[in-house]
């Protein structure tokens, strides 16, 4: 029985579709969306779950007790930021689930057409008729040196364990 995990297929008329939805997408999210060098990601102050916590209560704190910070102290900008990365985060969460889905089909539709393929292979190899040999071998050429192994090293020779008496 042949194998076939992904067999819903879309039109062009669909792949159009996804395609504009992505583009959307990309020009919605632009605006706030920011490139950092290697670098820069190395070198930031990162919140993650643990520091999540303290970003918030300090959020609390802060608000509670204005008069301890110095004027400059932009806590509108801190609530935005914790805002957006709140909302980013949520997408994320969203974007991570999709494209691992998207990853599972692609593995899948991938394996299926190879499984395809090989079955398709099998049959050729034991067909007969002219020009079926050179079809055979152009197939092949995807397994060439599949059979052959180089010699593996010799194993180091093994201590000997001593005796005991």
């Amino acid at each position: 029985m042949a194998q076939n995990i992904a067999s819903t297929h879309m039109t062009t008329e669909q792949w159009s579709a996804v395609d504009e939805a992505i583009t959307q997408l990309n020009t919605a999210l632009e605006p706030i969306l920011v490139a950092l060098a290697t670098d820069q990601r190395k070198r930031l102050v990162k919140m993650g779950d643990g520091s999540e916590a303290f970003v918030r209560k300090s959020l609390d704190v802060f608000a509670e007790n204005l008069d301890l910070l110095p004027r400059n102290f932009d806590l509108e900008e801190m609530r935005r930021d914790v805002a957006s990365h709140d909302a980013l985060h949520t997408r994320a969460v969203r974007l991570t689930q999709t494209m691992e889905k998207i990853h599972h089909t692609d593995t899948a539709l991938g394996s299926d057409a190879m499984m395809a393929a090989l079955r398709g292979y099998q049959f050729l190899k034991s067909a007969r008729g002219e020009g079926v040999d050179a079809l055979r071998q152009l197939l092949g050429e995807r397994f060439e040196g599949n059979g052959t192994r180089p010699d593996a090293p010799p194993s180091p020779p093994q201590k000997p364990s001593p005796v005991e008496n």
